[in-house]
C-alpha cells in the first residue's frame, strides 16, 4: 500500500534554501579575492537569469538564505576593549569581501517580495580573524580567550549590518562552519594545513558553543537584537553533533537551552563507518526537544550527491529521519577553479567557468522538484509505504496559499506501477512534473483522485512532483 495523509501532520516546514558562497578558502584577500561563486565573471544580463531561476516564480522558491562571515572584516588594530558589548559598525568592514554574496541576497529578497513570499537568512561564522586565535593566522585552530568577547561581536555585527544597512531579513546566527573537526589541523596546531583544501574553521569544542550561545544572545540584546536567534554551529553531520557530546553538552546547561533558538548541522551522508561517517540521526534534535520541544532544526549545508535520485532521496531521510524543519545544500553555484584542490562536494545548481559562461547543472532540476513542493509554513504529513524502492516526500497546505503537494522517488532501474491512496486532503487534481535522465522538470499532465487513490507509471529512476491545483 502507498499513502499519503495529509490530515496527518509532523512538524511545519520552513522551506528549502540556497547559499551563495564568495571567500572560502583565500588565506589573503588582498592578494588573491576570490569569488567561489563566479558572479564577479558573469555578465549582468546572465546573473539576473540566474537569480530569476532561482527565486522568480517559476524558479526553486527557496526560503531560506545562508549567508557566511569570512575572516576579513576586521583589523586588529579597531579593538577598543572598552567599548563592552555595544557594536559600533564603523569599526568593520563587512563590504569588501561580500559584494556578490549581497548582491545575490538583495535580488533574492526582491524576487522573493515580488511574489509575495518572504525569506529567512541565517549568517555563519565561517572563520574569525586570524588575530582572535591563539596561532593569530587565518584558520587558526584554537580561540584565543582575550578575544571571546570580540569574536562574539564579530558575529552580531555581520547581523546587524545586513538588518540595519541592507535591510536584510537575519533571522539566526550560527556559531561555526564544522568547527567540530579537530583533525583538520596538525596535533600541536601551528599549521593552517591550507594543502588539504579546506574552507575556513576554528575548532569549537563542546563547552565553548554553550559558552558562546549564552554570550552571543546576550550581545544581540544589548544591541536590540533580540529578536535574531542563535544555533550551535554546524557540525558535519548529525552523528557527529550528538556522539561528540554537542547536543548533550547544550542541554544540560539550562541557559544555553533557554539562549538557543534553532538546532543547526550540516548533513553529510556517508554511509562507511570511519572517520567520515555520517548517518541520519536525529538524537541530537530529540535530546534538546526534550528540553524545549518548540525548536527547530535545519540542515545547512549537504551534499548534492551525484546530482539524481538519490540525491532528493537524501533530502526525505533528512526531512523523515532526522527530523528537520528546513533544509540548504551547499553552494547553489559554483566557478570550480576557485577551489583549492577541487571541491569534494561539486555537485550544484549552477556552474560557471572561466570564459565567462555558466551552465544549468542537473542538480537544478531535481532540487526543484522538492523546493517547489514544500514551501514555508507547510507542514510535512505522514507517508506510508510497502515498497522499499518508492520513497514519498509529502507537504500540507497547513493553511498557507499553498496546495497540498507530494514528491515520488523511483529509486529502482524498473518501472513502477503505483496506485497512491490520498487522504486528508480537498485537493482532487494534481499538475504533475518529472524530472529523470532525459527529462529535467518537464510537466506531463494532470492526474485526478478517483476513489481516493492516483493511478501513477513512475519511470527508473524518476523523481515526480504533484502539485495539488485549486
Amino acid at each position: 500500500m502507498i499513502c499519503i495523509d495529509f490530515s496527518r501532520k509532523i512538524r511545519v516546514w520552513d522551506g528549502f534554501g540556497v547559499n551563495y558562497v564568495e571567500t572560502s578558502q583565500t588565506p589573503d584577500y588582498k592578494s588573491y579575492p576570490q569569488d567561489y561563486g563566479g558572479f564577479s565573471i558573469l555578465r549582468e544580463e546572465d546573473r539576473q537569469k540566474i537569480l530569476d531561476m532561482i527565486f522568480g516564480e517559476d524558479g526553486l522558491k527557496p526560503g531560506i538564505i545562508k549567508m557566511f562571515l569570512d575572516p576579513f572584516h576586521q583589523e586588529s588594530t579597531k579593538i577598543n576593549k572598552s567599548d563592552k558589548y555595544s557594536i559600533d559598525l564603523s569599526k568593520y568592514d563587512h563590504t569588501t569581501t561580500t559584494k556578490w554574496m549581497r548582491y545575490f541576497a538583495r535580488e533574492g529578497l526582491k524576487r522573493t517580495k515580488a511574489r509575495g513570499d518572504d525569506l529567512k537568512i541565517i549568517v555563519t561564522l565561517y572563520g574569525p580573524p586570524g588575530w582572535m586565535t591563539k596561532q593569530k593566522f587565518v584558520r587558526g585552530r584554537d580561540l584565543d580567550p582575550d578575544y571571546k568577547i570580540e569574536c562574539a561581536k564579530y558575529m552580531v555585527s555581520w547581523a546587524k549590518y545586513l538588518r540595519e544597512i541592507e535591510e536584510l531579513p537575519v533571522k539566526y546566527i550560527s556559531l561555526h562552519n564544522e568547527g567540530e573537526d579537530f583533525h583538520r589541523w596538525p596535533k600541536d596546531g601551528n599549521s593552517p594545513n591550507w594543502e588539504q583544501g579546506h574552507d575556513y574553521n576554528m575548532y569549537w569544542p563542546p563547552e565553548q558553543v554553550v559558552e558562546f550561545i549564552k554570550l552571543v544572545k546576550e550581545i544581540l540584546d544589548v544591541n536590540n537584537l533580540s529578536d535574531i536567534g542563535v544555533t550551535p554551529g554546524e557540525t558535519s553531520n548529525w552523528y557527529r553533533f550528538s556522539e561528540l557530546g554537542y547536543a548533550s553538552s547544550i542541554a544540560s546547561d539550562p541557559e544555553a537551552v533557554r539562549a538557543l533558538g534553532l538546532i543547526t548541522s550540516h548533513g553529510f551522508y556517508n554511509p562507511r563507518f570511519g572517520r567520515g561517517y555520517g548517518d541520519y540521526r536525529s538524537l541530537g534534535n530529540d535530546i534538546l526537544r526534550e528540553k524545549k520541544p518548540e525548536l527547530h532544526s535545519w540542515v545547512t549545508s549537504s551534499s548534492w550527491s551525484k546530482m539524481d535520485v538519490d540525491f532528493v532521496f537524501e533530502i526525505k531521510n533528512h526531512i523523515y529521519a532526522v527530523k528537520v524543519n528546513g533544509y540548504i545544500p551547499w553552494a547553489c553555484i559554483q566557478r570550480p577553479t576557485q577551489w583549492f584542490k577541487g571541491d569534494p562536494n561539486p555537485g550544484t545548481a549552477f556552474r560557471v567557468y572561466e570564459d565567462g559562461t555558466y551552465s544549468i547543472e542537473d542538480g537544478y532540476y531535481y532540487y526543484k522538484q522538492v523546493s517547489r513542493a514544500g514551501q514555508p509554513g507547510m507542514a510535512v504529513v505522514e507517508t506510508f509505504i510497502d515498497d522499499s524502492d518508492i520513497a514519498l516526500i509529502a507537504f500540507g497546505s497547513n493553511e498557507t496559499k499553498n496546495k497540498d503537494s507530494f514528491v515520488v522517488l523511483n529509486l529502482s532501474e524498473d518501472e513502477k506501477n503505483l496506485g497512491i491512496n490520498i487522504v486528508g486532503s480537498k485537493v482532487r487534481v494534481f499538475s504533475v512534473y518529472r524530472t529523470l535522465r532525459d527529462e529535467k522538470y518537464k510537466r506531463i499532465g494532470e492526474y485526478n483522485v478517483k476513489d481516493g487513490e492516483i493511478k501513477y507509471l513512475a519511470p527508473p529512476r524518476s523523481v515526480t512532483t504533484f502539485f495539488g491545483e485549486d
